[in-house]
């Protein structure tokens, strides 16, 4: 579970990257469930898009496809989101430790 100090570098980091996986009118098939596991392995975070053809909204698709992908969603604005999920093997981003209370 990420704490706000780290969704809020999450989102930090997001605002560089771009958009790479899009959920059109099909709504979410295999193949993308397939593209945002790939991706995520390789990059740990990434952005998303449903376009106005997709048959529900943004928050949906986030939710279901960080479900299927054991990800989290670190944010949902307007039609875009971004989803993280740690590379235990092979750690890309490093997060700001949480404090112990």
């Amino acid at each position: 579970m990420l704490t706000s100090k780290q969704r809020a570098f999450l989102r930090s980091l997001a605002v560089n990257e771009d958009t790479i996986l899009m959920v059109g009118k099909g709504g979410i098939s295999d193949e993308l469930i397939a593209q945002a596991e790939g991706a995520l392995n390789a990059r740990e975070l990434i952005k998303g898009k449903a376009l106005e053809t997709a048959p529900g909204s943004a928050k949906e698709f986030a939710g279901q496809i960080a479900g299927e992908t054991k990800a989290e969603v670190v944010q949902v604005i307007g039609s875009k989101f971004v989803l993280y999920r740690r590379n235990e093997k092979k750690p890309v981003i490093e997060l700001p430790k949480s404090k112990k209370r």
